[in-house]
């Protein structure tokens, strides 16, 4: 029996190339409610998994809130403060978060700020904390402190704990250290002894300098004994015991060697240098040049 064939019609074809060509993709939602969109099967799929900018050092996301609070409860460094005029704080910088002396700042308040030095004290007054085993460890790190701190401050302040057991050849280096940067040198063997000369320095902020100077006594007696004194030998006792016996300097200057032996306390030895001292002349004889 022979085959029948049938011609294709034209419809026939547009129906067979539209199947062909659909199962190539797949149906999805539509933009429009009810319908159906066409997405193709090869589109990439959105992941879930978070960035490692996201992640936590233990390889798990971070909330963002959590992040939020912790930055909202953590204290921020404070701005840069300026010493006022008239305070009573002494203004700490940040790195000297943990230090041991800010223990032993007791009598006067304190508070951290974002200044250059590590201490300022009073408007014109500051200091740089140094531990001596630090500057054993790293010697360039006190000239890049003072290079920093330039001349802003008109006392500066070199504050050196000595908690290291051979001291002698870092303190030498610094004392020239101190000596070229225009700075005042302190010594602390403590951490105690270094708070403390932090107050001090606070408290004597609007002290005059009258209150560290030696008073000079104003009677004539008490100037007199300052100056017998001074010889070699010559105690204030046996100052005293001269003054009181002769009545006045001029009978001493007078008076013999084995005179001035017998008064108690005063031998042949203290004699003669008072004498010699008594009897020189007051001005030296200029040598006449050749």
């Amino acid at each position: 029996m022979a085959k029948q064939f049938a011609v294709p019609t034209l419809d026939s074809l547009e129906e067979e190339e539209h199947v062909s060509v659909r199962k190539y993709f797949r149906t999805g939602a539509s933009n429009e409610p009810g319908q159906n969109a066409v997405q193709p099967e090869s589109a990439p799929k959105v992941s879930n998994t978070p960035s490692p900018a996201s992640l936590g050092s233990a390889g798990v996301s971070k909330p963002q809130d959590n992040v939020q609070t912790h930055a909202s409860t953590e204290k921020t460094p404070e701005s840069p403060v300026k010493a006022p005029t008239k305070t009573n704080t002494i203004i700490v910088s940040a790195r000297q978060k943990g230090n041991p002396l800010l223990k032993h700042i007791r009598n006067v308040p304190w508070e951290f700020g974002d200044i250059e030095p590590d201490y300022i004290m009073g408007q014109s007054t500051c200091a740089l904390y140094l531990s001596l085993r630090y500057y054993n460890l790293f010697p360039n790190y006190i000239h890049q402190r003072l290079r920093s701190l330039g001349k802003s401050f008109e006392v500066r302040i070199l504050l050196v704990q000595v908690d290291a057991s051979d001291p002698h050849p870092a303190l030498r280096e610094l004392s020239q250290i101190s000596i070229m940067g225009e700075c005042t040198l302190m010594l602390a063997w403590s951490a105690e002894e270094a708070g403390r000369h932090i107050e001090t320095y606070k408290v004597f902020e609007s002290k005059s300098a009258d209150l560290l100077m030696e008073k000079s006594e104003d009677d004539v007696f008490g100037k007199l004994v300052d100056s017998l004194s001074s010889v070699k030998s010559i105690n204030r006792p046996d100052a005293v015991t001269l003054l009181t016996s002769f009545g006045t300097l001029e009978k001493i200057s007078k008076a013999s060697k084995e005179e001035l032996s017998f008064h108690p306390g005063m031998g042949m030895q203290k004699a003669s240098r008072l004498y010699d001292v008594l009897h020189q002349p007051f001005l030296k004889q200029s040598t006449t040049q050749q």
